[in-house]
């Protein structure tokens, strides 16, 4: 089970840490009560963090079960998605860039 975490590539540094905090709690109080949230919970949690374009982010969001988060410091703007803990992911997700 793992969950992802997409950060936009143009986010600075230090937002994205932020955003990246908030985005795992966000996703976990959304579905915390899901079969799939309490299994991942119960076990080492996992979460994959990675950076995507613009184009990707907008794909991301057509898949299901995420949260979109937006940062007020830099005018409300969309700055990651979280999505629910799953074990198989679409396709799409074994290309993002992870976050180094």
């Amino acid at each position: 089970m793992k969950m992802y975490i997409l950060l936009k590539d143009t986010l600075p540094e230090g937002f994205a840490v932020l955003a990246a905090a908030h985005s795992s709690l966000a996703a976990y109080l959304k579905f915390e009560d899901s079969p799939e949230t309490q299994e991942w919970v119960s076990g080492t949690f996992y979460k994959v963090i990675c950076r995507v374009n613009d184009k990707e982010f907008e794909k991301a969001k057509e898949f299901d079960d995420h949260v979109v988060l937006t940062e007020s410091a830099l005018g409300n703007q969309e700055v990651a998605i979280a999505f629910k803990p799953r074990k198989e992911w679409p396709k799409p997700f074994k290309f993002y860039k992870l976050y180094k």
